[in-house]
């Protein structure tokens, strides 16, 4: 298998773990506050992140690898979560899940920015068109408008292209990606469990076992272990190309929205899911230059 393919891959085992944090988010924001789902998930996360990082006896970064990592962190710890877990307040997780397909592409751009990578024309007519086809669907979807929820989709989907972008620099520095997301939220937890203490549920037995679940879910699943697989794939494969995976996340999402949530989808859906699909399969085949880390 070569670098590229085996980037893919690991990309994607990334995005089927991130396509459930929507829905569970949903479930969890119905009887957990916004601030506490987003600080106890990194919180936990943490916990988990500094007991596996002690036992491998794995060494400190260093001032200039911490600095990055805090940028990170302000990322992926406090950004996407927080804004995903405001707008799954307003608006369903299918829904959620279609204005996020605008991710790969954002990410995409902020990795011509700073990560150094130079997509060929062909790429990015495969990227514009996959992310038109999701803006698309999702105008159609909401009637032609977008509301509060929208909008805090899109500062997280800004909030994670730029973390995405940053985390598979450091990847390709040097640090596994594992050891990345570990050290991010590590570098979090003096912020994140104070925030989580405070945000507590007072009665804590009076929260149904379902939110728990989902709570438990974006904790380790989404906010640590989908990041094992994510930013390993970003080192190995490119952050151009494997960022352009994602664009199948917001169908897994749609599929588990529908399972989980009982959801209603359009058989619509579907159709723009095997475009995109083919898009993916495109944009994989076109060039990207990167620069040596």
């Amino acid at each position: 298998m070569s670098r590229e393919s085996l980037g893919l891959l690991l990309g994607f085992v990334g995005v089927c773990i991130f396509a459930g944090t929507l829905p569970f988010t949903h479930i969890a924001v119905e009887h957990l506050s916004p601030l506490f789902v987003t600080a106890g998930r990194a919180a936990v996360a943490g916990l988990l992140a500094l007991s596996t990082l002690l036992l491998l006896r794995k060494r400190w970064p260093s001032l200039r690898q911490a600095g990055a990592l805090a940028l990170v962190a302000l990322c992926l710890v406090a950004g996407f979560p927080g804004f995903t877990a405001l707008a799954m307040q307003s608006v369903p997780a299918s829904h959620g899940g279609v204005v996020l397909g605008i991710l790969p592409l954002a990410t995409s751009a902020v990795s011509t920015l700073i990560a150094g990578e130079r997509p060929s024309p062909a790429f990015w007519l495969a990227a514009l068109a996959g992310a038109a086809l999701v803006v698309g669907f999702t105008l159609h979807e909401g009637g032609g408008s977008l509301g509060q929820g929208d909008v805090f989709l899109l500062g997280a989907a800004l909030s994670s292209a730029l973390g995405y972008v940053l985390s598979g620099k450091l990847a390709r520095a040097g640090l596994a990606g594992w050891e990345v997301i570990s050290w991010v939220l590590v570098v979090a937890l003096p912020v994140t469990i104070p925030v989580a203490v405070w945000s507590m549920p007072a009665e804590l037995g009076a929260i149904p076992s379902w939110s728990w679940i989902s709570f438990a879910y974006v904790a380790l699943m989404s906010q640590y272990l989908g990041f094992f697989a994510w930013n390993a794939g970003l080192a190995i494969g490119g952050i151009a190309h494997v960022a352009q995976v994602q664009l199948l996340q917001t169908f897994i999402t749609l599929l588990i929205a529908s399972i989980l949530n009982g959801e209603d989808i359009a058989l619509s859906a579907w159709f723009v899911a095997g475009a995109v699909f083919t898009l993916v399969v495109l944009s994989g085949r076109t060039t990207v230059r990167r620069e040596k880390a």
